[in-house]
């Protein structure tokens, strides 16, 4: 059961401390000279929040302003290896105290509040494709350590990088789902998908509510209006405990054939749990086994 992907989406942001080794950014991304900076920059938006409350005093060294665009149309951005995986529209909460991500923070809050999040498993390697994390709340200690909570934006591929000193910077161009290149088969095409992956997800829920010993009751919208590509992440996001799987599905770049992966991964886990629902009716436990 600790490896099926958790279908239950917790309401609070789960917890990722920034403390374990990273990977080595050399190892990580091909190496590549460093971009020049285009004059345009975004705004200050985060000035004010660095400025009061929990955001405000000096930090552990000048933050080293990034450029936000070059000249051929690249976009440099702070990454974060972490052993999770960012959707656009999820929120995760991290716990900063690692040094140079705490120098990295205070250029993030200094600039234009982004940063990039890619997978780093235990093999010491970070993905390519990552998503955009936004600081939408943040707490700083007295000690210079970060909480803060930080909600998906948009995805990345990491073209090169630019440094790796205090931390990892890279080139990165956005990525988009593409439209299909021709018609789908009938009940194949991205509102259908998503439709099935919805019913799959409810008898799921319901299944895995009964086995755990919860009173079963009525699943609510699952959907909540959301466009196919959108709720597709949504769908991904909730698959908590298998990150090597979320990874592929942030990285396909058709909403249909990520809502295909996603219905066959809800079947088997469907499979699975019906047939040990069926185990656990044909083999009750007894008053006095417990």
């Amino acid at each position: 059961m600790a490896l099926l992907p958790q279908i239950l989406h917790s309401p609070h942001p789960r917890l990722a401390a920034a403390a374990s080794p990273s990977p080595s950014p050399s190892r990580a991304f091909p190496r590549a000279p460093r971009l020049h900076a285009s004059a345009s920059r975004r705004g200050c938006l985060a000035a004010a929040a660095g400025a009061s409350g929990s955001g405000s005093g000096p930090g552990p060294s000048s933050p080293e302003p990034y450029p936000s665009e070059s000249d051929d149309g690249l976009v440099e951005l702070p990454l974060f290896p972490l052993p999770l995986v960012l959707f656009p529209d999820a929120t995760h909460a991290l716990h900063i105290f690692e040094f140079r991500y705490r120098i990295m923070m205070h250029t993030v809050l200094q600039t234009d509040l982004r940063f990039g999040v890619v997978f780093a498993g235990s093999g010491g390697s970070a993905a390519e494709i990552g998503c955009v994390g936004e600081v939408v709340k943040h707490e700083r200690l007295a000690d210079d350590r970060f909480f803060l909570i930080c909600k998906g934006q948009q995805r990345f591929r990491v073209a090169r990088v630019v440094r790796t000193k205090p931390y990892l910077v890279a080139a990165v161009q956005w990525l988009e789902d593409r439209p299909p290149a021709e018609a789908p088969a009938p009940g194949e095409d991205a509102e259908a998908l998503a439709a099935d992956v919805e019913l799959l997800m409810r008898d799921v829920i319901r299944i895995a509510n009964r086995l755990n010993g919860k009173p079963e009751k009525e699943v609510g919208d699952l959907r909540r209006g959301l466009f196919p590509t959108p709720f597709s992440f949504y769908v991904g996001n909730t698959f908590e405990g298998a990150p090597r799987e979320q990874q592929a599905l942030l990285e396909l770049e058709d909403t249909a054939a990520r809502l295909r992966r996603e219905r066959d991964t809800l079947r088997n886990t469907l499979n699975y749990l019906t047939a040990a629902s069926a185990v656990k009716d044909a083999f009750p436990s007894s008053p006095s086994s417990g």
